[in-house]
């Protein structure tokens, strides 16, 4: 089908269309990136015909194979919710940076890039593909936060550079033993022939470092924080969004299927890793002065809880770990879209400073408490489906000992309703007197993850609809070890 090809290029035309336009109006490229992202949404759901919104899987067209001998795009199962959500939170990051006025048209081409790139990595069915597309990641978002990032700008970008890719390298020598080993370039040919991996244990660990280096898992977390406060909106709302979720679908992909006797042994680990996670990532929440770092660290809290997910090993585990990497995709954005509505109007996210913004700024206020209600778990959002079920799964894994993690569920919580009571509730703190409230073009993004978060948490399954059977024939894979 074409149309997968068209996922891809659509956003890099409207890359080319960006730059094209920047050169003789630079505003009118807000338009085309606007465009190119309906469009990608658009190419995605004229597939729903193909059953790839039940688990159906589609190919791409195979052309110029002696040319381009990697090139090989499927969807399946295991894509199709994150591509859903690649192509929710593209419209989303291009309306967040709508007023951005330093070079808009390369700001909004790098956007555009970096939804092509994360497409690239959920639709490559040929290993050295996915590996140039996650690789291909790194470009926009480094210079998305280098240029059009805060203070600290370009230390944060140097650190995301230098982890991801020092992660990637790691990844990279794990997918070169496979191929050298088994022969073949294609995902399923690599998982096909793994009992020829002569040491499977060290293949596993090289991909997963440079996934959970991705996801990211404590203590490999240290340049998230970092690179969230100093990412411009956009590049926040996509980090946190789509790029995070990189991690957690490499492991289901690759690391998982091809060594699954490997993670069925030291499966423990990532409940070890992900208890510690949710736990860590709240506490330190908790503790935070700058309203972006603490919605910065419970991304970490939160990606803890697809680790522990994908500890179990089961069917319903790893329904969990997409439940959760979904429903994060949507409300973590949609509290750094807020941070950063804030941030544009008052100039600081210094919690200590804030206080009554709730009655100078209602709707802005009404969309924080909601966010921070899907954040800390409420039932009937999508924040509490995925972790209720992962916690379940955990606890029949691996008994008493999950009830480790239950602190940080409180610390949730906690840090969540402390951010509504400083910023919105007590004495109105004079210096805000005349602040502006949301208008009708700041609610069209916010809208759009408030109703993809309500959607999820009284629709779970139609996450799990579109997974199919992928997961129920990878657990079945794990539990023989074969």
């Amino acid at each position: 089908m074409i149309a997968l090809e068209l996922l891809i290029l659509v956003p890099l035309a409207g890359v080319v269309a960006c730059l094209v336009a920047g050169r003789f109006a630079p505003s009118f490229a807000r338009v085309v990136a606007l465009a190119a992202t309906l469009g990608f949404a658009a190419a995605l759901l004229s597939l729903a015909g193909e059953g790839i919104f039940t688990g159906q899987a589609l190919s791409g067209v195979r052309v110029a194979q002696e040319s381009v001998p990697f090139w090989d795009l499927r969807i399946d199962g295991l894509s199709a919710p994150l591509l859903v959500l690649t192509a929710l939170l593209g419209p989303v990051a291009v309306l967040a940076s709508w007023k951005v006025e330093e070079r808009p048209a390369v700001h909004h081409a790098l956007l555009l890039g970096l939804q092509a790139a994360l497409a690239g990595v959920f639709l490559a069915a040929d290993v050295v593909l996915l590996y140039v597309f996650w690789e291909a990641v790194l470009i926009p978002m480094y210079f998305l936060i280098g240029v059009w990032g805060h203070e600290d700008r370009r230390h944060a970008a140097m650190k995301f550079f230098v982890y991801t890719f020092a992660g990637s390298a790691l990844m990279l020598v794990g997918i070169l033993m496979a191929i050298f080993t088994i022969g073949a370039t294609s995902i399923d040919s690599l998982v096909a022939g793994r009992v020829a991996l002569p040491d499977p244990m060290v293949v596993f660990w090289l991909l997963a470092a440079g996934m959970l280096v991705k996801l990211p898992a404590f203590p490999l977390h240290t340049w998230l924080p970092d690179a969230h406060v100093e990412a411009p909106t956009a590049g926040s709302i996509l980090l946190a969004g789509a790029l995070l979720k990189m991690g957690g679908y490499g492991l289901l992909r690759l690391a998982i299927p091809i060594a699954p006797g490997v993670f069925a042994e030291v499966s423990w680990i990532f409940a070890v890793l992900g208890g510690v996670g949710i736990v860590y990532g709240a506490a330190v929440a908790l503790v935070q002065a700058d309203l972006k770092r603490l919605v910065a660290y419970s991304s970490v809290a939160h990606m803890g809880f697809v680790l522990l997910a994908l500890s179990t090993g089961g069917e319903r585990g790893f329904s969990a770990a997409m439940l959760v990497m979904v429903s994060h995709g949507a409300i973590a954005p949609l509290l750094f879209l807020l941070v950063g509505q804030l941030y544009d109007r008052a100039h600081t996210r210094e919690i200590a400073r804030f206080g009554g913004l709730g009655s100078l700024t209602p709707r802005w206020g009404t969309a924080l408490t909601f966010a921070a209600l899907a954040s800390l778990g409420l039932p009937g959002l999508s924040g509490f489906p995925g972790e209720f079920l992962a916690v379940i799964e955990g606890f029949g894994a691996w008994s008493w000992p999950i009830t480790l993690v239950m602190p940080g569920i409180v610390l949730a919580a906690a840090y969540n309703l402390r951010a509504v009571r400083e910023v919105l509730h007590g004495e109105v703190a004079g210096e805000w007197a005349g602040i502006r409230d949301l208008t009708a073009g700041d609610l069209i993004p916010v809208g759009l993850l408030v109703a993809a978060v309500i959607v999820l948490g009284v629709w779970p399954r139609l996450v799990l609809a579109m997974t199919g059977d992928v997961f129920a024939a990878l657990a079945l894979v794990v539990g023989t070890g074969a």
